[in-house]
């Protein structure tokens, strides 16, 4: 049976009762089952981690969004974390079985319902937002719940996915979306008297500032403490530890060691798995070394049936996703080239360099994977809107404002592909230049690879944009440039892969 893990945020984290009645909302909702309750009384704020079926996840979140609307009151709430909302945040994570795709219908279900039946605005974020500028929910968050109460009423940008335009009067408003694995981390530096360079390291570590690609951070004081708050949203390209040695690293040029650290609710094994492996400096894959990954593999590997699904005679899978499929192909190859490299001893000088673009390559696979079913049900949306009465002016303007929604969602997902298939053209570029000659060629035709895909992502883009009334155009037009600057990008990390490929044959054995 497919699960979803989801993992709400609540602005309370010094009341048991109320703590207690949030984690029984969900507990108590058939097909819903509680792993983690971690509350923290100084950032003011609960985490509740629970997996459930795929028509259990939105009726229990809403369970608890429910009691958190009756019995937060945001006015009160004094806590050093950013908040928007009783409920602050509702991502859904995809597990064994479904997929992202799910993952944003769910957030799409629970957001309509959330501002119909709870009387709460929702912002969809991250894989689930309709708008490029929702897809980080710093963003999202802005300046917070103050700022917000004025911020939704008189600036258009600011207006919710759902729901009117104010926020609830004590509840605020929630962010809701759709995204993988995140590592809530955070690494303490002695007394509050090292707040400052809490703050200093959190600035270079984190991506915004020119840190480490997937990593946030703020520096922050907890119960007398400094801290260096983190969200690691690529745990791939940041595992956690690496970021725990660039934390220490940092702290030690300020003269502070670290004292300590946590994880916040509930991490993927492997993040684990590897932080052991790097301390011990044991090469290879540390998961595939366990007697429970063994046991858990199936005797034969079935078939993909993704081709067959693209080669019936239906509308979906499309261009889209088969270009997505492209791109994942392109960087299994970049994986390939990274591993081979990596595990040679002849080029002992860059193994670290390899093992990150190894795993870099796999969380743009991942990312790649997933896309190729969410590209799938992108255009559902628009077949909704277009079903919407027209039959009153006010039911032709809904349904306007749904269409433009619509098209610029189905003009997103491929944008977003886009985007990562340059990354893809970048790395293979990189491993071309840098890796093991003899899979040189192999980096190119990556690099190729993800090129064409790009170019047909871009196509998908235009079409989609094309469909948008004189109020979306400007949306559009801003979508259709960004794809362009993304095949031309793509094209030059092509034509780098390709040079590469060719000067590597004069040091091929």
């Amino acid at each position: 049976m497919p699960l979803v893990e989801c993992v709400p945020n609540f602005s309370e984290g010094r009341d048991p009762s109320v703590i207690a009645a949030l984690r029984d909302a969900i507990a108590g909702t058939p097909g819903a089952r509680v792993l983690d309750v971690s509350s923290d009384a100084s950032h003011h704020r609960t985490v509740i981690t629970f997996v459930a079926t795929l028509d259990a996840a939105v009726p229990a979140a809403l369970a608890a969004m429910r009691v958190a609307r009756d019995r937060i009151d945001l006015n009160a709430h004094r806590g050093v974390h950013p908040r928007i909302g009783a409920t602050d945040v509702v991502p859904f994570v995809p597990l064994d079985g479904s997929t992202m795709a799910d993952c944003v219908r769910l957030a799409e279900q629970l957001g309509e319902r959330a501002a119909t039946e709870l009387g709460v605005p929702v912002y969809l974020y991250e894989q689930a937002a309709r708008l490029p500028s929702r897809r980080n929910l710093a963003d999202v968050r802005g300046r917070g719940f103050e700022a917000l109460r004025e911020d939704i009423v008189t600036n258009a940008e600011r207006h919710p996915d759902f729901g009117a335009a104010a926020v609830h009067p004590t509840a605020g408003a929630t962010a809701v979306g759709a995204r993988p694995f995140l590592v809530a981390y955070n690494i303490y530096l002695g007394p509050a008297s090292n707040l400052p360079v809490a703050k200093a390291v959190a600035r270079a570590v984190r991506e915004s500032s020119g840190g480490m690609p997937g990593v946030k951070a703020l520096g922050l004081e907890v119960d007398g403490q400094a801290q260096v708050s983190m969200n690691l949203v690529d745990i791939d390209r940041a595992p956690m530890h690496r970021v725990f040695d660039a934390v220490a690293r940092e702290a030690a040029q300020h003269g502070v060691d670290v004292t300590w650290s946590e994880i916040v609710g509930l991490v993927p094994a492997r993040v684990l798995l590897a932080a052991g492996a790097r301390h011990v400096k044991l090469r290879g894959n540390a998961e595939q070394l366990t007697l429970e990954s063994r046991l858990a593999r199936p005797d034969t590997d079935a078939p993909a049936p993704l081709l067959d699904r693209i080669a019936a005679a239906t509308p979906t899978p499309g261009g889209g996703s088969a270009a997505a499929h492209a791109t994942a192909l392109a960087a299994a190859l970049t994986q390939m080239v990274a591993g081979l490299t990596q595990e040679n001893p002849r080029f002992a000088a860059v193994t670290d360099a390899m093992a990150q673009y190894r795993a870099q390559a796999a969380a743009l696979r991942a990312q790649l994977e997933t896309l190729v079913e969410t590209d799938a049900s992108a255009f559902d949306g628009v077949r909704a809107a277009r079903r919407m009465p027209k039959d009153t002016p006010e039911a032709l303007a809904r349904r306007a404002d749904a269409l433009r929604a619509a098209w610029l969602h189905a003009a997103t997902v491929p944008l977003h592909t886009a985007r990562l298939a340059v990354d893809v053209a970048q790395l293979a570029a990189t491993l071309a230049e840098q890796g093991n000659p003899n899979a040189a060629g192999d980096a190119a035709v990556a690099a190729l690879l993800a090129e064409a895909a790009c170019r047909g992502l871009a196509l998908n883009v235009r079409l989609n944009v094309a469909g948008l009334d004189d109020a979306g155009a400007e949306a559009g037009a801003a979508l259709a440039s960004e794809a362009r600057a993304c095949v031309d990008a793509a094209a030059l990390h092509a034509r780098l892969a390709e040079s590469a490929a060719l000067r590597s044959l004069s040091g091929i054995p």
